[in-house]
């Protein structure tokens, strides 16, 4: 098989480039290790900037998110037992998108299909070879059969623990990464969301976040030790432990019910330099993570299959340099986004190693963040996305 550029990993990320390379002629062929079921059981949050609004809206796949997803204006921040609301579209003039990870990898996935551009499934074994030549290529299992793609170019959207990152030499990667000494235990239930826009909560028992993905299936956090396990919590716990992090305010308007899902998950920042290597580009998760309390995963993700998408366009009209430089401007807006993610973990979590002083001076910043329009505005500028 031969294509122009073989794009390995089917979740968003890799979906929205096959799009953005679609739209513009490009042929693409999409390789997916699991299955398509598989890829939209994935659990992940949706807050999603303007930028990736405007980047589904691009390629045509943001009718259902208009209509179902829930525009937010702003956020709160919840600490001492009081909410302050931080006004972000008075601070910026933009707004955010709640609309799940899962269901924006359901449109692009529909769009996908009725496109009839080619993905495949359940890609046993792929390895990727030759991506510093002119003709690299990507090979796999199917269906008890050996395949290969030739492309120009090898896109690797494949995640964290993804083939494409761990076939570049390590001599030839900067990692740098931080791990955090706690996680966050979720809950997914079909109750009323506790508040109409997102709550982050700072308290003495740990963190906590008030979320949501519809007007009738809210999502709720609270941060756990690493060495739970989520067979120790019953929903019943986690509501308690909840209703102990929230103010009274908060507690007499929370609807619990059954769980849907629970899971805890482990917080790092984590950043691969370059994203680079040759004619391959690593893009979202498998060049970079960042902890949910900023709500960038996906939207970094986006960003960068946008460059990529960019460059890739001016390359096949004759200008390759948009694609020279793929990797510094995806970098650039990645480090800003990982700056303001571990501020906001830092500023929100309760560390084991912090003492009394630690403890005052978070609060400090927290009472001085939401009494300052100009701390209010940093905050809200860096919430509601950078611009790309």
């Amino acid at each position: 098989m031969r294509t122009q550029v073989v794009i390995v990993g089917a979740g968003p990320s890799g979906l929205l480039l096959g799009a953005l390379l679609g739209k513009a002629g490009i042929d693409n062929v999409i390789l997916e290790a699991r299955s398509a079921e598989y890829v939209l059981g994935r659990i992940r949050a949706g807050v999603l900037e303007q930028v990736t609004v405007d980047l589904l809206d691009e390629v045509g796949v943001g009718a259902r998110m208009h209509a179902e997803g829930l525009p937010h204006d702003g956020i709160d921040l919840c600490f001492g037992g009081r909410r302050h609301r931080i006004d972000l579209h008075a601070l910026t003039g933009k707004r955010v998108m709640v609309y799940g990870q899962t269901e924006v990898t359901h449109d692009l996935m529909d769009a996908r299909k009725a496109s009839g551009q080619t993905t495949v499934y359940e890609a046993e074994h792929v390895s990727i070879h030759d991506f510093d030549g002119q003709r690299p290529s990507v090979r796999y299992r199917h269906g008890g059969q050996t395949h290969t793609v030739e492309a120009d170019f090898i896109a690797g959207c494949d995640g964290f623990h993804g083939v494409c990152r761990a076939s570049v030499p390590h001599e030839r990667i900067a990692l740098h990464e931080k791990v955090y000494p706690f996680g966050w235990l979720g809950l997914l239930a079909d109750v009323p969301p506790l508040s109409h826009e997102l709550i982050y909560v700072n308290h003495d028992r740990g963190f906590a976040l008030c979320s949501m993905r519809s007007r009738t299936r809210s999502r709720y956090y609270v941060q756990c030790s690493l060495a739970d396990q989520v067979e120790q919590w019953s929903d019943q716990a986690f509501w308690d432990e909840l209703r102990a992090r929230l103010p009274e305010d908060a507690v007499a308007h929370l609807v619990t019910g059954p769980s849907l899902e629970k899971s805890i998950a482990p917080l790092r920042s984590f950043v691969c330099e370059p994203m680079r290597f040759g004619r391959l580009f690593l893009a979202g998760d498998a060049a970079h993570i960042v902890p949910p309390t900023g709500a960038k995963g996906l939207n970094l993700a986006a960003t960068d299959v946008g460059y990529l998408a960019q460059g890739l366009v001016s390359h096949y009209k004759g200008n390759g340099s948009d694609l020279d430089h793929y990797s510094e401007r995806c970098l650039r807006r990645i480090w800003r986004a990982e700056r303001f993610s571990w501020w906001m973990t830092s500023l929100m979590h309760t560390f084991p190693t912090n003492g009394s002083f630690d403890r005052k001076v978070q609060l400090a910043e927290l009472d001085y963040l939401v009494n300052s329009d100009a701390a209010s505005k940093a905050l809200a500028e860096n919430y509601v996305g950078l611009p790309m």
